[in-house]
């Protein structure tokens, strides 16, 4: 089940609300969501002081423009806006945020770069997993987010590509932080620092993040209200990985376990991708 819009969440209480309940281990019609960016909260304990297991760590959450409608039915034209003021914010990053949009191979919508990105670079981009590929879920074909594609979806990334914020694809923004290792410190401090001057942004030009007390920020999947936060790492476990019940294991520490390529892909080599399974309710840092 999914959002059309912001309205949604609360003409359609009655359906959603059970569903957020039951996907959020228990979350009352009433319930008050928190919201915690204050990196002097993280834990300093390191994840893997071996180095052995985690390839990568990252922070992702996702971000919806007020006064659009969410992927499933939004408008072509709609799509593009979003792109347009969104990206308009993007350049304005300045330090190791800085850097530039890319838009997928042939999208139109980006006067800048009118055909695109180059095969090489989206290539390039998706083999290092940064760069979501053309829907084939069940999740994202029915829910109406393949729509047009590729027109007007795209991804921004720095220099030193561990930022990326994707455009338009199951939400309006992904802002992910990221980079080799375990530093979650760092990697957070990045994350929460970009959300603010996206945020600013945004503001200066009269809009402003879809979000209220009851369901933080408000995204199009009921799995990602709230703080929309993915906090994870790509970890290499063949051994305990090949247990039948190794995601049991996971969701009894409250971890998700997914397949190296994202949402219903399979694991190769003992890849696995393995964060938060909440994400309404509890604060950023405590996730």
């Amino acid at each position: 089940i999914v959002a059309g819009d912001e309205e949604s969440w609360t003409k359609f209480a009655e359906i959603f609300d059970p569903v957020v309940d039951a996907r959020h281990n228990g979350y009352a019609a009433d319930a008050k969501h928190v919201t915690d960016m204050d990196v002097a909260n993280l834990s300093t304990t390191k994840v893997d002081p071996t180095g052995k297991y985690i390839l990568t760590s990252r922070c992702r959450t996702g971000r919806s423009v007020r006064g659009f409608k969410l992927p499933p039915c939004n408008t072509f034209e709609e799509r593009r806006a979003i792109e347009d003021i969104v990206v308009k914010g993007l350049l304005k990053l300045e330090g190791d945020l800085k850097g530039d949009y890319f838009p997928l191979r042939g999208s139109r919508s980006y006067k800048a770069k009118p055909t695109g990105m180059s095969e090489a670079m989206e290539e390039s981009l998706r083999k290092a997993g940064n760069l979501f590929q053309e829907p084939d879920s069940t999740l994202l074909l029915s829910s109406g987010c393949g729509r047009h594609w590729p027109d007007a979806r795209g991804i921004f990334h720095n220099k030193d590509k561990n930022f990326f914020v994707w455009l338009n694809e199951e939400d309006h923004m992904r802002i992910i932080s990221m980079e080799k290792g375990d530093n979650v410190v760092n990697i957070f401090k990045r994350f929460a620092k970009a959300t603010e001057v996206i945020a600013a942004t945004l503001k200066e030009a009269g809009k402003d993040f879809m979000q209220n007390d009851h369901l933080g920020y408000v995204l199009t999947c009921p799995s990602n209200l709230g703080t929309g936060l993915r906090a994870g790492a790509m970890v290499k476990v063949p051994l305990v990985s090949a247990r039948p019940d190794f995601k049991d294991v996971c969701a009894q520490m409250k971890l998700q376990a997914r397949g190296s390529a994202g949402v219903d892909s399979a694991s190769t080599g003992g890849t696995w991708d393995i964060s938060n399974a909440d994400r309404l309710g509890y604060g950023e840092t405590t996730l």
